[in-house]
């Protein structure tokens, strides 16, 4: 296969400084209603990006499951490895990577730990099989088969019955408060449109870059 082959022009449309809002946080919301009524597979999907405690970089793809105090929302497991790098070293980067429409959001900030009042009022919107899985995985953590992964969510089914499933002490929410915000829009010939909101004495300045 010749990968230099596998190549496409980008003809969604364009953005101008005229087209954004000050605020990327509205931005991104503006897009993100776009990218849901385009009918986009997994649109909340993002690629969090952290660095451990050796200085290796490495993703993965979680979901954003809000908007609040300035920040983008994700939950994990505390143990998880993205917790324990995010412990050494707050700095992460989100990507939403919508191809579907020609677009990217690339988010640099912060990563903070959330409130246990905050993880629970999420916690309990959750589907029941979704609140079991929180408890029976150990995320990060080797196992030896997948059966043993099977019993460990049927034995917390029975442990709970049908009574309410509390927070698990290990689990919760993290908020990322950006720094940098990107807004990629694909346009034919590669002569993208890039749009960089940087954070500038608590308001947002804006530039553009080139592709």
């Amino acid at each position: 296969m010749h990968f230099e082959d596998l190549r496409r022009e980008y003809t969604a449309g364009g953005l101008s400084r005229e087209m954004l809002d000050d605020c990327p946080l509205r931005q991104f919301e503006h897009w993100l209603e776009q990218a849901v009524k385009a009918e986009l597979e997994d649109p909340t999907a993002m690629v969090l990006a952290t660095v451990d405690a050796q200085g290796n970089p490495w993703q993965r793809i979680v979901l954003l499951k809000g908007l609040s105090q300035g920040g983008f929302v994700f939950y994990t497991n505390h143990g998880s490895d993205k917790a324990r790098d995010i412990a050494h070293h707050p700095k992460v980067s989100l990507h939403f990577p919508w191809n579907e429409i020609d677009r990217q959001v690339i988010v640099a900030g912060s990563a903070q730990k959330m409130s246990m009042a905050e993880s629970a009022a999420y916690f309990v919107t959750r589907p029941r099989e979704s609140q079991i899985a929180a408890w029976a995985s150990r995320q990060s953590r080797p196992i030896s088969t997948r059966a043993l992964l099977e019993e460990q969510a049927r034995s917390l089914r029975e442990k709970f019955g049908r009574g309410e499933i509390p927070v698990p002490d290990f689990w919760g929410g993290y908020r990322v408060l950006p720094e940098r915000i990107e807004f990629w829009q694909g346009r034919e010939h590669r002569l993208h449109d890039r749009f960089l909101y940087t954070r500038d004495d608590g308001d947002w300045a804006i530039q553009q870059l080139q592709p």
